[in-house]
Protein backbone atom coordinates (compact mmCIF):
# COMPACT_ATOMS: atom_id res chain seq x y z
CA UNK A 1 0.00 0.00 0.00
CA UNK A 2 2.81 2.39 0.97
CA UNK A 3 6.45 1.93 -0.01
CA UNK A 4 9.15 4.18 1.44
CA UNK A 5 12.62 3.69 -0.04
CA UNK A 6 15.86 5.40 0.93
CA UNK A 7 14.12 8.31 2.66
CA UNK A 8 16.51 11.09 3.66
CA UNK A 9 15.71 14.57 4.98
CA UNK A 10 18.39 17.24 5.20
CA UNK A 11 18.25 20.84 6.37
CA UNK A 12 21.06 23.32 6.94
CA UNK A 13 23.60 20.69 6.02
CA UNK A 14 22.31 18.35 8.75
CA UNK A 15 20.74 14.98 8.04
CA UNK A 16 17.55 14.66 10.09
CA UNK A 17 16.47 11.37 8.53
CA UNK A 18 18.98 8.91 7.13
CA UNK A 19 18.12 6.21 4.58
CA UNK A 20 14.80 4.89 5.95
CA UNK A 21 13.00 2.13 4.04
CA UNK A 22 9.84 0.23 4.94
CA UNK A 23 6.54 -0.93 3.45
CA UNK A 24 2.98 -0.82 4.72
CA UNK A 25 0.20 -3.29 3.97
CA UNK A 26 -3.58 -2.73 4.16
CA UNK A 27 -4.71 -3.29 7.74
CA UNK A 28 -1.36 -2.29 9.24
CA UNK A 29 -1.09 0.14 12.14
CA UNK A 30 2.55 1.21 12.21
CA UNK A 31 3.78 2.96 15.35
CA UNK A 32 6.72 5.35 14.92
CA UNK A 33 8.52 5.39 18.25
CA UNK A 34 11.74 6.76 19.66
CA UNK A 35 13.06 9.41 22.06
CA UNK A 36 12.70 13.15 21.55
CA UNK A 37 14.66 14.32 18.54
CA UNK A 38 14.70 10.88 16.94
CA UNK A 39 13.07 12.22 13.74
CA UNK A 40 9.57 10.78 14.09
CA UNK A 41 7.61 13.92 13.16
CA UNK A 42 10.14 14.83 10.48
CA UNK A 43 9.69 11.43 8.88
CA UNK A 44 5.90 11.72 8.98
CA UNK A 45 6.07 15.20 7.40
CA UNK A 46 8.26 13.91 4.59
CA UNK A 47 5.88 11.03 3.83
CA UNK A 48 2.95 13.49 3.75
CA UNK A 49 4.89 15.69 1.28
CA UNK A 50 5.15 18.58 3.75
CA UNK A 51 8.97 18.47 3.68
CA UNK A 52 11.46 18.05 0.80
CA UNK A 53 13.29 14.74 0.86
CA UNK A 54 15.49 12.38 -1.09
CA UNK A 55 14.33 8.86 -1.88
CA UNK A 56 10.87 7.74 -2.92
CA UNK A 57 7.44 7.45 -1.32
CA UNK A 58 4.83 5.58 -3.33
CA UNK A 59 1.18 4.78 -2.66
CA UNK A 60 0.04 1.66 -4.52
CA UNK A 61 2.88 2.17 -6.98
CA UNK A 62 2.24 5.87 -7.60
CA UNK A 63 4.85 8.45 -6.64
CA UNK A 64 3.17 10.73 -4.09
CA UNK A 65 5.50 13.60 -5.01
CA UNK A 66 4.15 13.56 -8.57
CA UNK A 67 0.51 13.08 -7.62
CA UNK A 68 -1.90 16.01 -7.91
CA UNK A 69 -2.94 17.32 -4.46
CA UNK A 70 -6.61 16.47 -5.01
CA UNK A 71 -5.77 12.86 -5.83
CA UNK A 72 -3.29 12.68 -2.96
CA UNK A 73 -6.03 13.83 -0.55
CA UNK A 74 -8.00 10.71 -1.45
CA UNK A 75 -5.00 8.55 -0.54
CA UNK A 76 -3.71 10.01 2.70
CA UNK A 77 -4.77 12.39 5.44
CA UNK A 78 -2.67 14.02 8.15
CA UNK A 79 -3.41 14.96 11.75
CA UNK A 80 -0.67 17.10 13.29
CA UNK A 81 0.23 17.79 16.91
CA UNK A 82 -0.73 21.46 16.90
CA UNK A 83 -3.55 23.38 15.28
CA UNK A 84 -2.96 27.11 14.96
CA UNK A 85 -6.41 28.55 14.25
CA UNK A 86 -6.89 32.27 13.78
CA UNK A 87 -10.37 32.28 12.35
CA UNK A 88 -13.80 32.14 13.97
CA UNK A 89 -15.17 29.25 11.90
CA UNK A 90 -17.66 27.02 13.64
CA UNK A 91 -16.92 23.39 14.37
CA UNK A 92 -19.25 22.33 11.55
CA UNK A 93 -17.50 24.58 9.04
CA UNK A 94 -14.09 23.19 9.98
CA UNK A 95 -15.30 19.61 9.65
CA UNK A 96 -16.75 20.45 6.21
CA UNK A 97 -13.30 21.56 5.11
CA UNK A 98 -12.44 17.88 4.93
CA UNK A 99 -14.53 17.70 1.74
CA UNK A 100 -12.72 20.59 0.03
CA UNK A 101 -10.38 18.46 -2.09
CA UNK A 102 -13.23 16.22 -3.21
CA UNK A 103 -15.70 18.98 -4.08
CA UNK A 104 -13.83 22.26 -4.42
CA UNK A 105 -16.40 23.94 -2.18
CA UNK A 106 -16.72 23.53 1.54
CA UNK A 107 -19.58 25.65 2.84
CA UNK A 108 -22.42 24.07 0.87
CA UNK A 109 -23.45 20.46 1.35
CA UNK A 110 -25.90 20.50 -1.54
CA UNK A 111 -25.25 18.00 -4.30
CA UNK A 112 -22.68 15.97 -2.36
CA UNK A 113 -24.62 13.11 -0.84
CA UNK A 114 -21.54 11.01 -0.06
CA UNK A 115 -19.80 14.02 1.45
CA UNK A 116 -22.84 14.83 3.56
CA UNK A 117 -22.95 11.28 4.87
CA UNK A 118 -19.23 11.33 5.62
CA UNK A 119 -19.52 14.64 7.47
CA UNK A 120 -22.45 13.42 9.56
CA UNK A 121 -20.68 10.15 10.35
CA UNK A 122 -17.45 11.94 11.29
CA UNK A 123 -19.32 14.23 13.67
CA UNK A 124 -21.09 11.30 15.31
CA UNK A 125 -17.89 9.24 15.59
CA UNK A 126 -16.02 12.05 17.35
CA UNK A 127 -18.92 13.10 19.58
CA UNK A 128 -19.10 16.70 18.40
CA UNK A 129 -22.87 17.07 18.06
CA UNK A 130 -23.18 19.55 20.95
CA UNK A 131 -20.34 21.75 19.65
CA UNK A 132 -21.30 22.23 16.00
CA UNK A 133 -22.22 25.92 16.33
CA UNK A 134 -19.29 26.79 18.59
CA UNK A 135 -16.37 28.84 17.29
CA UNK A 136 -13.16 26.81 17.19
CA UNK A 137 -11.48 29.73 18.97
CA UNK A 138 -13.41 28.83 22.12
CA UNK A 139 -12.45 25.15 22.28
CA UNK A 140 -10.02 23.36 24.55
CA UNK A 141 -7.01 21.59 23.09
CA UNK A 142 -8.72 18.21 23.34
CA UNK A 143 -11.90 19.45 21.73
CA UNK A 144 -9.93 21.03 18.90
CA UNK A 145 -8.07 17.77 18.32
CA UNK A 146 -11.40 15.96 17.94
CA UNK A 147 -12.60 18.60 15.46
CA UNK A 148 -9.61 18.08 13.20
CA UNK A 149 -9.92 14.31 13.52
CA UNK A 150 -13.53 14.64 12.35
CA UNK A 151 -12.31 16.76 9.43
CA UNK A 152 -9.91 13.95 8.56
CA UNK A 153 -12.67 11.33 8.69
CA UNK A 154 -14.83 13.52 6.44
CA UNK A 155 -11.93 13.69 3.98
CA UNK A 156 -12.13 9.87 3.85
CA UNK A 157 -8.53 8.96 2.94
CA UNK A 158 -7.30 5.39 2.99
CA UNK A 159 -4.09 6.06 4.91
CA UNK A 160 -3.97 8.19 8.05
CA UNK A 161 -0.74 9.83 9.23
CA UNK A 162 -1.10 10.85 12.87
CA UNK A 163 1.47 12.86 14.83
CA UNK A 164 0.84 12.29 18.53
CA UNK A 165 -2.94 11.92 18.05
CA UNK A 166 -3.61 11.74 21.80
CA UNK A 167 -1.82 15.03 22.44
CA UNK A 168 -3.90 17.30 24.75
CA UNK A 169 -6.47 14.56 25.34
CA UNK A 170 -7.48 13.36 28.78
CA UNK A 171 -7.58 9.64 29.55
CA UNK A 172 -11.19 9.10 28.52
CA UNK A 173 -10.69 10.74 25.11
CA UNK A 174 -7.39 8.91 24.62
CA UNK A 175 -9.23 5.63 25.08
CA UNK A 176 -12.09 6.70 22.83
CA UNK A 177 -9.72 8.02 20.16
CA UNK A 178 -7.60 4.91 19.90
CA UNK A 179 -10.62 2.62 19.99
CA UNK A 180 -12.17 4.76 17.27
CA UNK A 181 -9.06 4.53 15.10
CA UNK A 182 -8.95 0.78 15.69
CA UNK A 183 -12.55 0.51 14.47
CA UNK A 184 -11.80 2.76 11.46
CA UNK A 185 -8.94 0.45 10.49
CA UNK A 186 -11.22 -2.59 10.25
CA UNK A 187 -12.61 -1.37 6.92
CA UNK A 188 -10.61 -3.17 4.18
CA UNK A 189 -8.00 -1.16 2.30
CA UNK A 190 -7.04 1.18 5.13
CA UNK A 191 -3.84 1.67 7.11
CA UNK A 192 -2.44 3.90 9.85
CA UNK A 193 0.91 5.41 10.79
CA UNK A 194 1.12 7.05 14.21
CA UNK A 195 3.89 8.90 15.99
CA UNK A 196 3.56 7.96 19.67
CA UNK A 197 5.58 8.55 22.83
CA UNK A 198 3.43 6.29 24.99
CA UNK A 199 4.91 2.84 24.41
CA UNK A 200 1.95 1.21 26.16
CA UNK A 201 -0.40 2.60 23.50
CA UNK A 202 2.01 1.47 20.79
CA UNK A 203 2.05 -2.10 22.10
CA UNK A 204 -1.71 -2.25 22.69
CA UNK A 205 -2.92 -0.88 19.35
CA UNK A 206 -0.12 -1.28 16.80
CA UNK A 207 0.65 -4.46 14.92
CA UNK A 208 3.94 -3.06 13.59
CA UNK A 209 6.50 -0.59 14.92
CA UNK A 210 9.49 1.32 13.62
CA UNK A 211 12.03 2.42 16.22
CA UNK A 212 14.03 5.55 15.40
CA UNK A 213 17.09 7.03 17.07
CA UNK A 214 18.98 10.13 15.88
CA UNK A 215 17.28 9.98 12.49
CA UNK A 216 18.17 6.35 11.81
CA UNK A 217 16.01 3.26 11.85
CA UNK A 218 17.11 0.93 14.64
CA UNK A 219 14.62 -1.85 13.87
CA UNK A 220 11.26 -2.31 12.21
CA UNK A 221 8.78 -5.16 12.23
CA UNK A 222 6.26 -6.86 14.47
CA UNK A 223 5.47 -4.59 17.40
CA UNK A 224 6.36 -7.17 20.04
CA UNK A 225 9.74 -7.93 18.47
CA UNK A 226 10.57 -4.31 17.72
CA UNK A 227 9.68 -3.05 21.20
CA UNK A 228 11.70 -5.72 22.98
CA UNK A 229 13.58 -5.05 26.24
CA UNK A 230 16.94 -5.15 24.49
CA UNK A 231 16.12 -2.77 21.63
CA UNK A 232 14.33 -0.27 23.87
CA UNK A 233 17.18 -0.19 26.39
CA UNK A 234 19.72 0.42 23.61
CA UNK A 235 17.79 3.49 22.42
CA UNK A 236 16.33 4.96 25.64
CA UNK A 237 19.39 4.17 27.78
CA UNK A 238 17.20 2.74 30.52
CA UNK A 239 15.38 -0.47 31.42
CA UNK A 240 12.02 0.50 29.89
CA UNK A 241 10.31 -2.76 30.87
CA UNK A 242 11.36 -2.39 34.52
CA UNK A 243 10.11 1.20 34.53
CA UNK A 244 6.74 0.21 33.07
CA UNK A 245 6.33 -2.69 35.50
CA UNK A 246 7.16 -0.37 38.38
CA UNK A 247 4.43 2.03 37.29
CA UNK A 248 1.96 -0.84 37.03
CA UNK A 249 2.74 -1.95 40.57
CA UNK A 250 1.47 1.41 41.85
CA UNK A 251 -1.99 0.51 40.51
CA UNK A 252 -1.88 -3.04 41.88
CA UNK A 253 -0.93 -2.13 45.47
Amino acid sequence: MLEVTGLCVQTGGQRLIENISFSLLPGDWLMLVGPNGAGKSTMLNAISQALPYQGSVTFEGQDLARMKPRLRAGCLGVLGQRHAVGYAFTVLEVVRLGRYAARGSFFSRQGDLQGRQLIDRAIAMTGLESLLDHSVLTLSGGELQRVFLAQLFAQNPRLLLLDEPANHLDLLYQQQLFNLLQAWLKTPGRALISVVHDLSLARKYGNRALLLDKGRMVVSGDVGTTLSPQTLQSVYQMDVFAWMRGLLEEWQS
